[in-house]
């Protein structure tokens, strides 16, 4: 998992939450994602939408894209469709993926770096395989989340992030044992790169076999973790 990786224990690390002060969080509700296909017909996992939403809140879906090992000539991509009103943000584990959209923005995406859409008052984009991925086949693995737009900003103007792997804020779990890879929004004093009108925090943690990560949460926030 190329993702972005690092060295933990030379890390800026999170402050070790006060077990005596802090009020810990229990799971509402545990869903498996179901399968489907998406796009030209490339598999998904989906644990959302789903008959609760509002846990959900301000996120309306997340896609798991693989993780499979493409042979030749099998990669498959979603070509040119409409978005309206939300965000679409693709992180990309392993593998790549070229997006193109309608307002110039795109590029191709690799280990560890995020694409995030501003779909607004509309847009038209592709997501496809490259031509490298289709040829050879590889690896690939992705998350895509899509983010709802606050009602003031539906019809805002769309925009394109290129998050690379190299920009995301990098931070470790108090005890070492944990690699946090901090997309956007804050989380204890640190914030990261990406910008968004609803105010979230989304990050990328790997957690080493017998660490623990506890992490500082905004009490109004919803809280949602896909493992």
């Amino acid at each position: 998992m190329p993702a972005v990786t690092a060295d933990t224990l030379t890390l800026p690390r999170l402050r070790a939450l006060p077990a005596d002060a802090t009020a810990w969080r229990e799971p509402i509700q545990v869903v498996t994602a179901h399968r489907q296909l998406e796009g030209e017909g490339f598999q998904v996992r989906r644990p959302f939408p789903g008959a609760h939403l509002a846990l959900a809140d301000p996120f309306l879906l997340l896609d798991h894209m693989g993780a499979v090992e493409y042979a030749p000539g099998e990669a498959k991509g979603a070509p040119w469709h409409p978005h309206r009103g939300f965000e679409t943000v693709t992180y990309m584990i392993d593998g790549a993926f070229e997006h193109t959209d309608s307002t110039g923005g795109g590029g191709l995406l690799t280990d560890g770096a995020t694409q995030w859409m501003t779909a607004g008052s509309g847009v038209m984009h592709s997501e496809l395989p490259p031509e490298s991925l289709v040829r050879s086949g590889g690896l690939f693995h992705g998350v895509q989340l899509w983010v709802n737009l606050p009602a003031a900003q539906k019809w805002a103007a769309p925009k394109y992030q290129d998050i690379g792997a190299g920009d995301s804020t990098l931070l470790s779990s108090p005890d070492g044992g944990a690699l946090v890879r901090l997309i956007a929004g804050d989380l204890d004093t640190h914030a990261g790169p990406g910008s968004t009108f609803t105010p979230i925090t989304y990050l990328h943690a790997t957690i080493s076999a017998g660490a623990r990560l506890d992490l500082p949460w905004t009490p109004e926030f919803n809280a949602l973790v896909y493992v």
